[in-house]
């Protein structure tokens, strides 16, 4: 996609802080971080979401996450490492190219407002409805 900010980052055309490469995926830093260490890991083919990449992108993308993860444990020594994956603009998913964020938290950082919410039990009448309804539109 020729206005895709990170299918010219794949094509060289922007610069780009790599961590790791292979054919199908790469993992950069992102230049707007919630932490140290947040890094991105894009599939060489563009697809915009989730619902668009391919099986084997996708199989892709979550082998590198484990390697990369694995080096910012390594590296940094975080108390651990968060996965985010937005899909759409109603999610705040800013940059139309598939990504999957590792955000690592580290002891002299704040929480991450991603990991953290109260939980409160819901209506278990509606979680079942909601349920069965996801459940029966993947027949």
């Amino acid at each position: 996609m020729e206005d895709c900010i990170f299918c010219k980052i794949v094509k060289g055309e922007l610069p780009c802080f790599k961590v790791y490469e292979d054919e199908r995926v790469l993992a950069f830093e992102d230049i707007n971080p919630i932490s140290k260490g947040h890094t991105l890991i894009i599939p060489k083919n563009h697809a915009e979401n989730l619902w668009q990449i391919s099986p084997d992108d996708l199989t892709a993308i979550h082998l590198a996450s484990k390697k990369v993860a694995t080096a910012i444990k390594q590296a940094l020594n975080p108390l651990g490492v968060a996965t985010l994956q937005l899909n759409g603009k109603g999610v705040n998913q800013l940059v139309m190219h598939y990504h999957l964020h590792l955000v690592p938290r580290s002891d002299d950082e704040p929480e991450l407002s991603i990991t953290a919410w109260e939980l409160e039990q819901g209506d278990m009448e509606a979680i079942r409805a909601t349920g069965e309804k996801i459940s029966a539109a993947l027949v």
